[in-house]
């Protein structure tokens, strides 16, 4: 009992403690970076940091934030990326939340495995992740047409052509398999610029971004051994 007593006592002063760091850090960046949204600080178990989820990118900062470190955490045994698995989680998505109906729909075999992917139509990493997916079978690809202009000029315009085609999934394979411009001027209601702010929103900053059916994100090119991989860790 007394052994309870004293662990209780301690957990309690740990949890005392990790609060009161939490709220020091919290003043200190908002004071040295006002305006910014700090959504979340949380103690990491590497080197008593302590990571901060701020516009959208996290950054880690020691208990008195009196020292800012920003990149990457890789653990060197697996060589895995702690950051950006940390980040996949802090921006996962509500799969209902997400218009499919701007998206082409694509199904192979029974679609039962559900994916969303947004995509330039001018990406070369987009084009190489559509030949991937063509060796895997049973699943449904939600694909959102998401140009990236600063890059891809043209991109904008071709994806709406492409979604005004009398048949968007054949006009979309043929662009990506030739580069073959559907003959329409793009000029039909279409969700192009409404697919540009909602990726802007959800923070997609490069394509492909892929989405799972749990909500959670990769970013980038996915070969397809790896992409199954990641469908059997994301299964609902």
């Amino acid at each position: 009992m007394k052994f309870t007593s004293l662990a209780l006592a301690a957990a309690l002063l740990f949890a005392g403690s990790a609060q009161a760091n939490e709220s020091l850090i919290r003043k200190t960046l908002t004071q040295q970076f006002p305006g910014a949204s700090i959504s979340s600080v949380q103690k990491t178990p590497y080197s008593g940091l302590f990571e901060v989820y701020l516009d959208g990118q996290l950054i880690y900062v020691d208990a008195k934030a009196q020292y800012v470190f920003a990149g990457k955490v890789i653990e060197l045994k697996s060589g895995s990326n702690l950051t950006q698995a940390r980040l996949n989680q802090l921006q996962a998505v509500k799969w209902d939340s997400l218009p499919l109906g701007n998206a082409l729909k694509t199904v192979k075999g029974n679609g039962a495995r559900k994916l969303a992917v947004f995509s330039d139509v001018d990406c070369p990493y987009c084009r190489k992740f559509e030949a991937e997916l063509a060796k895997v079978d049973n699943i449904t690809v939600y694909t959102f047409l998401y140009p990236i202009e600063g890059l891809h000029p043209k991109a904008v315009q071709i994806s709406k052509q492409i979604w005004c085609a009398s048949d968007r999934n054949k006009a979309w394979d043929e662009y990506i398999a030739n580069g073959s411009v559907p003959k329409n001027d793009g000029k039909c209601s279409n969700p192009v610029d409404a697919t540009i702010a909602l990726g802007s929103k959800l923070r997609v900053e490069g394509t492909p971004t892929i989405f799972f059916e749990n909500g959670q994100r990769v970013p980038g090119m996915v070969p397809a051994a790896q992409l199954e991989r990641l469908f059997a860790a994301n299964a609902k």
